[in-house]
């Protein structure tokens, strides 16, 4: 098992903004949405989403991740133009005011290049990358970061394509595929981050099985993952309200950056930043005595 700890010259390049990558980070999430599965409507408000993102800075959130577009399983699709109108005013404010990395999650080039306008520096790219020359074209002459999620069809049609013979082995070739698709298009390693993509046309066994396998999906590359109240979870813990599935998240997050994600996406930035300095405090405690 790995430290929280890693090595200490890896950084992730995004745009003008070089973040260290020494130990587990932790992204916290603010959904602009009026349906997000577990806050949906709660950050609608462009002046309460900004609040609520300064909010999770001070709690120790060391990157923000803004979407103005619902992606649970089953979601209504919105226009790029009313995504753009959700995020880009948030992104603007947040990087003027927030002091950390501000991205946009999206999948559309479009509101992408608005978010980069505002003052984002980098793209968590939910639709597959390798199918979008548009978004490949706008990361790589941008500068931009860039996080490559695994994902099949859509939030409308991805409950529909979870068959996988073998989901480690297929979601690995995949995030090996588009790293090399990225690579070739001109987009350095450095700027790349790689996403299994928990829940995303994957059901509990599938998403247990990719999160089990987080120490060798990591070799391939810096890796954030996202496992933050989703329905798994609730399904493991017995929890059906997304709100009451903190502590099964937390423990997803400790798990991810002991066994060596460099990003953990999450809700819950203060439970979640608190567990991993106790892990952290502890493994340097057992230095010598045991693997952490």
């Amino acid at each position: 098992m790995q430290s929280v700890e890693r090595d200490s010259g890896r950084t992730w390049v995004c745009r003008g903004c070089v973040v260290p990558l020494r130990h587990t980070l932790v992204m916290g999430i603010v959904n602009v949405t009026p349906d997000s599965f577990s806050d949906g409507g709660k950050w609608f408000d462009e002046e309460r989403a900004v609040a609520h993102a300064l909010d999770l800075v001070e709690e120790g959130a060391d990157i923000l991740d803004i979407g103005g577009e619902s992606t649970r399983p089953g979601a209504e699709e919105v226009s790029t133009e009313e995504e753009t109108r959700r995020v880009a005013p948030v992104i603007r404010m947040l990087a003027e005011r927030s002091g950390v990395p501000v991205t946009v999650d999206t999948r559309h080039a479009a509101v992408a290049r608005a978010a980069l306008e505002a003052g984002a520096c980098a793209v968590n790219a939910v639709q597959p990358f390798t199918e979008d020359a548009e978004m490949v074209r706008l990361v790589r002459d941008s500068g931009a970061g860039v996080v490559l999620m695994h994902m099949r069809g859509t939030p409308r049609t991805m409950s529909d394509l979870t068959e996988y013979r073998d989901v480690v082995g297929e979601v690995e070739a995949m995030l090996r595929d588009a790293l090399a698709c990225a690579v070739e298009s001109g987009i350095g390693r450095e700027r790349i981050l790689l996403d299994p993509g928990i829940g995303f046309a994957k059901d509990t066994a599938h998403s247990v099985a990719l999160l089990a396998a987080t120490a060798r999906l990591s070799r391939l590359g810096p890796l954030l993952v996202g496992a933050s109240r989703k329905r798994f979870v609730g399904e493991v813990c017995g929890e059906p309200d997304a709100r009451e599935r903190v502590g099964g998240s937390v423990g997803a997050a400790v798990w991810c950056a002991l066994h060596g994600a460099a990003v953990v996406r999450v809700h819950d930035v203060k439970a979640t930043r608190q567990a991993l300095a106790m892990v952290r405090r502890l493994a340097e405690a057992t230095v010598g005595e045991t693997h952490v």
